[in-house]
């Protein structure tokens, strides 16, 4: 009971001092300003663009705003989604460090193993609240400058205003899944160094590592191992019925990366002297 009342107390700690970061508000800002930009450049052109012309739904913006949130996840997901989550996960333990709070930390009766969780949990709490911003802004942008009304899937089937908004949402748990593996991935990177920035930036280069490995043909046989390789296979959730192959795929995928990553952050972390 003690244990468990301990873990929801750091837990509330943990959120209330990412929530309360300017740095994190920031980001979220900027995760907001990609469908808006995209909406106002769409509004202000006059050139009409022809079905399949530019990134994938482009095209359906200007018929449809709740377009702009899919439309802005496939422009966010190449880069600056994996750099806002590099950025929360490579200062999970990194951070801490170099603050000198680490040791603290533990001094309370926090068993190393519960610091990660909750460090983890962390992150993962800021990915729905980052894939949720995306979503909500590029719905209220999309209904501001552009028609809204029943939207008419990549199926060829039409779903109602109300069902359209829960694609959108499912959209954004599919995001956040998806970017998961990744913030495993920082949380180790993050107990091997006590400097942020380089947890970091070695984070995001892993993602566009994992991108650009995924795009050369030559690597088949590897493309469904890589974290990145269902990213952008969302599109399924766009379709009537709802095909959740690529779904289980990726959330499998993810759940390995987390499984092995999150084992070699807790053997990296219970076997490192905390100095700081």
């Amino acid at each position: 009971m003690f244990a468990k009342s301990l873990s929801l107390s750091l837990m509330r700690s943990e959120l209330r001092v990412m929530f309360t970061r300017r740095r994190t508000w920031a980001m979220l800002a900027a995760i907001a300003l990609i469908p808006i930009l995209l909406a106002v450049a769409v509004a202000l052109t006059t050139e009409q663009l022809a079905p399949g012309e530019g990134p994938p739904f482009l095209d359906r913006v200007t018929q449809n705003g709740l377009f702009t949130g899919f439309t802005a996840t496939l422009l966010a997901l190449p880069l600056f989604l994996p750099l806002t989550m590099a950025v929360v996960a490579g200062d999970t333990i990194a951070g801490e460090a170099s603050l000198g709070t680490l040791r603290y930390l533990l001094i309370a009766p926090v068993g190393r193993l519960r610091l990660l969780v909750v460090k983890y949990l962390g992150t993962i709490v800021f990915a729905l609240a980052g894939t949720f911003t995306l979503m909500l802004a590029g719905g209220i942008i999309g209904a501001i400058l552009f028609p809204i009304g029943p939207v008419t899937l990549l199926s060829g089937d039409q779903i109602s205003l109300a069902e359209s908004i829960g694609r959108m949402a499912l959209v954004a748990i599919y995001t956040a899944i998806s970017m998961s593996g990744l913030l495993a991935i920082g949380l180790f990177v993050s107990t091997l160094t006590t400097v942020p920035v380089g947890a970091m930036a070695a984070t995001v280069v892993l993602a566009g590592v994992s991108q650009i490995l995924d795009n050369l043909p030559q690597l088949s046989w590897l493309h469904e191992w890589l974290f990145t390789h269902y990213w952008l296979s969302f599109a399924d959730l766009l379709r009537q019925p709802i095909e959740l192959g690529s779904l289980a795929s990726n959330s499998l995928l993810q759940l390995g990366y987390i499984a092995v990553f999150g084992a070699l952050a807790y053997s990296r972390f219970t076997t490192k002297d905390i100095l700081s």
